[in-house]
């Protein structure tokens, strides 16, 4: 029987349509109840305290989010409403213990019970996030000990409160559990409740909090400066909390990456939350391969060179680093901006703040075509809202490129980048490296930062998505040239990078590099003589083309020329994706004509095949072997990125973008 205490003078005999039986409990936020509904099925309900009309409308508009949660680990939220002006959100009723009364009754959690709890309990986080909530007061005492496994409580009211004035000045968290930006009253997301996860599986496997419990001062002094004591820990666990604890938010894995990590086995990504609940249930466990963050940059057609962000001076004096890595001058003026041309139409000067609580805005199938552009198939249509920008993305399970990685100027002075975990999964920002691109086949990711070797050497590191850890550091050239990544080859066995150098105000293109995955080689090509855009792939990703004036120029491996493709007018964007699929064919801006006006060329011999007029402002790539796609801002109030066929018809919107935002998407081609 369910334990609870009676009701009291001043308490309601109902709340809606609900009949209070007893008090479950009573804090600082509300009272919680024990009710039944019409059908004497058993409820909780969370009365808040605060009598607010407007707040009150305005709590129960941004709580009603909580309801689309899916029911992996939690107590489902069934329904919200108010009272004498006061809030009450209906959820399912647990009946259990809290884990903070079973440790402090029990004593500390071990074995599979514990991996159980771990596992139940990062599930339950990985739902409410892909509903674009933020827990913000994940703890022992939130989460509920039932018999069929742990379930996580009080998701999206934190949200809902903080949307309000009824507490803007009040932090909303226990210190003990609190991220370091929580406390710091810095912007809060998804991280903090990974941080508040670890620090609760900590917890449940000694008996104490990682920083301790004590003053409330000492408490956050440690939180902020000191390492957490996780010792009680065995592997996979102790490495996952270990992760998740991290004072940098961005140096935190996703909930979902969790998962993986603790599963231990590979699964499609749609089942991973079905396959984590049914393992939070169970005695054995699985493993789940870690994917890491990928991430896929779109190159330029002038100024500087491929995955340079365009429009931030380089620093006064060089940027802090900590390590033996020592500062790099030029590398910032270098990654300060992406090309000159694509910023004219793609990246506009003008922020747009998004909040954190936004970082995982789930997909929801869509029900009619996309708001802009021609009607186009919905089946299987879904919309959401990329992390930090106000940006639609449409998606079809189908499309053979997907948006992987995306940069968003944040106040004219920053841009940051955010990359999603898997060609479908959610985006997360991405703050180790300046530029990332994921293989073909999707198990490596290739990424730099902005900063030199000990010895000077620019260099790439590649990463084994399965598990996160990297896998191999490769030397590329020396300062004070820099080393760019252009692409990875077909099979997934080479990266294509280019050499660039800052002479005066200009960016100088010297040759390119490939790269050797399996063996770890870098071949540095010096190219003689002028060129009008970077290197990339040839059709085949056995040799490289880039823009001489006009002209493409075929070379081999080597360096060696080939041959020429002549007059075959400008590049998109630079060289990656201007071949189709196959190979056969390549497109560029036509010779003669405006923007919108593009050709496709024979890639053997070089000969026009056909030409488009299109509404186009910027040729984009290929988005299979008949359709291109390009960026389209004729709309004042938004840009485009849309699918077109050889008619020069739109057949598809992939992005709606803001046009006050300064937005650099980037699309791979799915395996």
């Amino acid at each position: 029987m369910p334990s609870y205490d009676p009701l009291r003078s001043g308490d309601p005999a109902s709340l809606g349509d609900y009949r209070l039986v007893g008090r479950l409990g009573d804090g600082s936020q509300g009272v919680v109840y024990l009710a039944t509904d019409g059908t004497g099925g058993r409820v909780a309900i969370k009365w808040l305290r605060f009598g607010d009309p407007v707040n009150t409308e305005r709590f129960l508009r941004e709580v009603r989010v909580a309801q689309q949660v899916a029911p992996f680990c939690t107590a489902q939220v069934l329904a919200t409403g108010a009272q004498d002006d006061r809030p009450y959100i209906v959820s399912e009723y647990i009946e259990g213990p809290t884990l903070q009364r079973v440790v402090q009754a029990q004593g500390p959690i071990t074995g599979t019970a514990l991996h159980r709890l771990a596992i139940g309990t990062v599930t339950a986080l990985a739902a409410i996030h892909q509903s674009g909530i933020v827990h913000r007061d994940f703890k022992p005492a939130n989460v509920i000990i039932a018999a069929d496994g742990a379930r996580v409580i009080d998701f999206g009211i934190a949200r809902a409160l903080d949307a309000t004035s009824t507490i803007s000045s009040s932090p909303v968290g226990t210190p003990s559990f609190m991220a370091p930006e929580q406390l710091l009253g810095d912007a809060v997301g998804a991280a903090a409740d990974l941080f508040a996860w670890a620090s609760t599986i900590a917890y449940a496997a000694s008996g104490r909090a990682p920083f301790g419990s004590d003053t409330m001062p000492a408490v956050i002094n440690r939180v902020l400066n000191a390492q957490p004591d996780v010792s009680g820990l065995d592997e996979p666990l102790h490495g996952a909390v270990h992760a998740c604890l991290s004072k940098d938010p961005s140096r935190r894995p996703t909930a979902g990456q969790v998962i993986m990590e603790l599963l231990q086995h590979p699964v499609t990504p749609g089942a991973m939350l079905r396959e984590a609940a049914a393992a939070s249930m169970v005695e054995s466990t699985r493993v789940f391969p870690h994917h890491g963050a990928h991430r896929l940059q779109t190159a330029g057609a002038s100024g500087p060179p491929p995955g340079i962000r365009h429009g931030r001076a380089p620093p006064a004096t060089p940027p802090q680093v900590t390590g033996p890595t020592p500062p790099r001058k030029s590398r910032k003026g270098l990654i300060a901006g992406l090309a000159a041309g694509l910023t004219a139409l793609l990246l506009v000067v003008v922020a747009v703040a998004v909040p954190w609580q936004r970082i995982f805005d789930r997909g929801v199938p869509a029900a009619s075509p996309s708001p802009s552009g021609p009607a186009e198939p919905t089946q299987g249509l879904v919309t959401q809202r990329p992390l930090g920008t106000q940006a639609t993305l449409y998606e079809r399970p189908d499309d053979p490129i997907r948006l992987t990685s995306y940069d968003v100027d944040k106040n004219s002075t920053e841009w940051v980048h955010y990359t999603r975990d898997t060609l479908t999964g959610p985006f997360r920002r991405y703050g180790d490296n300046a530029k990332s691109l994921l293989s073909p086949d999707g198990r490596l990711l290739a990424g730099h930062g902005e900063n030199y070797t000990s010895d000077r050497y620019d260099f790439i590191e590649i990463t084994d998505t399965r598990t996160g850890r990297k896998r191999t550091s490769v030397k590329t050239v020396k300062e004070p040239l820099v080393s760019n990544i252009s692409g990875w080859s077909k099979d997934s066995s080479k990266i294509l990078l280019n050499i660039d150098q800052l002479k005066g105000k200009d960016w100088l293109n010297l040759g390119f590099i490939i790269v050797d995955v399996a063996t770890g080689k870098a071949s540095v090509v010096k190219v003689a003589g002028r060129k009008d855009g970077s290197f990339g792939w040839d059709g085949q990703t056995t040799g490289v083309v880039s823009l001489y004036g006009s002209d493409l120029r075929f070379f081999g491996a080597a360096g060696n020329k080939l041959r020429d493709a002549g007059n075959v007018g400008e590049l998109p964007v630079g060289a990656p994706d201007i071949f189709s699929p196959s190979g056969r064919s390549f497109a560029t801006k036509c010779p003669e004509g405006d923007d919108g006006q593009l050709c496709v060329w024979d890639g053997e011999s070089g000969k026009r095949l056909r030409s488009i007029t299109t509404f186009c402002d910027k040729l984009l790539g290929w988005y299979d072997e008949t359709h291109l796609y390009c960026w389209e801002s004729g709309n004042a109030a938004k840009a485009r990125v849309v699918v077109v066929d050889f008619s020069g018809k739109e057949v598809r919107t992939l992005l709606d973008i803001p046009s006050a935002e300064g937005f650099g998407p980037n699309f791979t081609r799915a395996p």
